[in-house]
């Protein structure tokens, strides 16, 4: 795939996508952050760009002051780039005039565009040699799904940072006044939306796009939408087909509703027009700020989908760009080995509302007094066990930009999944073909 073509599908991957997985960030900022005072040019200066904005980047301005307090090596300056599009057309524009940042963050789905490319390095030597590098104990303790998505062609080019879980948001009083249980199972939702129908409730709401929760369903029903060893779409598969369908005749019945232009389900959610919504942990906190204060909600995990329990981790990473000097690409790792650490990925989850990276974390005395304070996180937590990310490759920006259209296809085209999804298959195998 010609060069150009990559860059305009990824960023159009970006602004339809990177706004969905990051459901709560915040008002537009492009404030650097003011890490520490002059250093008198002793300290080694990591550069970092970000999209995070309002109490996020607020949280992570914290973290990094943490960092450059805790040595006298290295000084990391933390730059908002306004939001996650911004950001990634800033650093295809560095990369052309070859003025890229220390590190930033993308998400990991990019790392096999940005290896092709020659942007990033890959971490192995610090993070798995050296004196400074991870322990296996240290390793073992991250959760799997994140630790394996920032491999690539067998190295390490990324490490996990914001992360989010897909999880069910309820509403306390329909549950009570329809006399609606918990589900255990996507089959329970679409049992229970004969309750609701005469009253013009739908069971269950969807962002404007359902892609995330058809992943998933595509999991629980046998396979992934495109599986890793060998690269191969299986979009037009039976078990896709299946997921494909049951989504679509609820919401074709009224028993599921997408948010539409809304962009997002919170607002016919907090609005009583859905009983459930399926979004983003990392919404938690804008529910919190913007939810009626006299509407009780609670969260839980996605249900199992024929038997099995599965749902896509999204969010970002952080990649270290190959031409920062030694010196900085030292520094880079420790401030992301830094990040890593139990202590500081409870802190990033308790400020922001993302998901701890470790077990450990999790299980610490610390964040189960924070859980205990903020019920609502539970269920994010609950569900890394199941998680997945999507199977990264080259041209997965166009290609995730092909799945978001098939979608919009099916919703507002009216066209049946068994051709909206022929026509992905194509397009993926196309793509997969084009970039051997």
């Amino acid at each position: 795939m010609k060069k150009q073509t990559w860059v305009k599908a990824l960023l159009a991957m970006f602004t339809v996508v990177l706004v969905a997985v990051l459901t709560a960030c915040g008002s537009n900022s492009s404030k650097s952050s003011s890490s520490t005072k002059s250093d008198s040019g002793k300290r080694v200066t990591i550069t970092f760009w970000h999209g995070m904005n309002g109490p996020y980047q607020k949280a992570l301005d914290q973290i990094i002051n943490d960092f450059n307090k805790s040595q006298k090596q290295y000084k990391v300056v933390g730059t908002a780039q306004g939001n996650y599009t911004a950001l990634q057309q800033k650093i295809m524009a560095a990369a052309k005039s070859r003025n890229l940042p220390t590190i930033a963050q993308t998400t990991y789905t990019t790392v096999p565009d940005y290896v092709k490319n020659g942007f990033i390095s890959p971490l192995d030597q610090y993070m798995l040699k050296g004196d400074d590098k991870m322990s296996n104990s240290d390793l073992k303790d991250i959760y799997p799904a994140f630790l394996s998505s920032s491999k690539y062609q067998g190295k390490y080019y990324s490490v996990p940072f914001s992360k989010s879980t897909r999880i069910l948001f309820y509403n306390e009083a329909l549950m009570k006044k329809y006399n609606i249980a918990k589900p255990t199972s996507w089959e329970d939702i679409k049992k229970d939306a004969d309750k609701l129908k005469a009253d013009g409730i739908a069971a269950i709401g969807f962002d404007k796009s359902f892609d995330m929760e058809f992943e998933g369903l595509a999991r629980q029903a046998g396979n992934p939408l495109v599986s890793a060893d060998p690269l191969k779409a299986n979009l037009d598969s039976k078990k896709t087909l299946t997921a494909a369908n049951f989504i679509m005749d609820m919401v074709n019945s009224g028993e599921a509703k997408t948010a539409g232009e809304d962009i997002y389900g919170d607002k016919n959610f907090t609005a009583g027009k859905t009983l459930f919504y399926a979004g983003s942990s990392a919404g938690i906190t804008n529910m919190k700020q913007n939810a009626p204060k006299d509407f009780k909600w609670g969260t839980m995990p996605l249900p199992s989908y024929k038997g099995k329990k599965a749902t896509e981790l999204a969010g970002n990473d952080i990649v270290l760009f190959k031409s920062a000097s030694s010196d900085k690409q030292k520094g880079a790792w420790a401030f992301m080995k830094y990040l890593l650490s139990e202590k500081e990925t409870s802190k990033w989850a308790q400020l922001t509302g993302y998901v701890p990276l470790r077990k450990s974390a999790v299980k610490s005395a610390d964040f189960k007094k924070y859980l205990s304070a903020n019920p609502t996180s539970q269920a994010a937590v609950d569900s890394l066990g199941f998680g997945f990310q999507s199977t990264a490759f080259i041209g997965f920006s166009e290609y995730r930009n092909d799945l978001l259209n098939a979608v919009d296809a099916m919703l507002t085209k009216h066209e049946k999944p068994d051709q909206a999804l022929k026509t992905l298959q194509g397009q993926t195998e196309t793509i997969i073909k084009t970039n051997k």
